[in-house]
């Protein structure tokens, strides 16, 4: 089961968030192998192009350390409407040794939106 947290963005601005992944035992998750995608919409039914926002997905050198860097341009951060909430969820995947690719959903939560004075 994924982890839920809320985070707060400010409209506007460039957003890195840093990501310290641990196994269930408390050992750091070794993500080597591993690709990562992060996707925000303004609901989980939303469909439209304009309300679907991809995040960029790093996974930090060494991949042993288990932190992995989401992140949005300022562009992206602009176009987000303040008055609304946003859902976002972050999937880990990898390739099992018989060749199937696992997807384990992490992370999800809501995105409020810091409206910006100055643009």
């Amino acid at each position: 089961m994924a982890d839920y947290e809320d985070f707060t963005i400010d409209q506007g601005a460039d957003v890195a968030l840093e990501l310290h992944l641990q196994e269930s035992n408390g050992n750091t998750k070794d993500l080597s192998a591993h690709s990562a995608t992060a996707t925000m919409k303004r609901s989980y039914n939303s469909v439209d192009s304009d309300e679907i926002i991809s995040f960029t997905t790093a996974v930090a050198d060494p991949p042993t350390d288990g932190i992995l860097i989401l992140s949005l341009t300022n562009e992206q951060t602009d176009t987000l409407n303040p008055r609304n909430r946003y859902v976002y969820d972050v999937e880990l995947s990898f390739i099992d040794i018989d060749g199937n690719t696992i997807i384990e959903r992490i992370l999800e939560g809501k995105i409020k939106v810091s409206p910006s004075v100055t643009r």
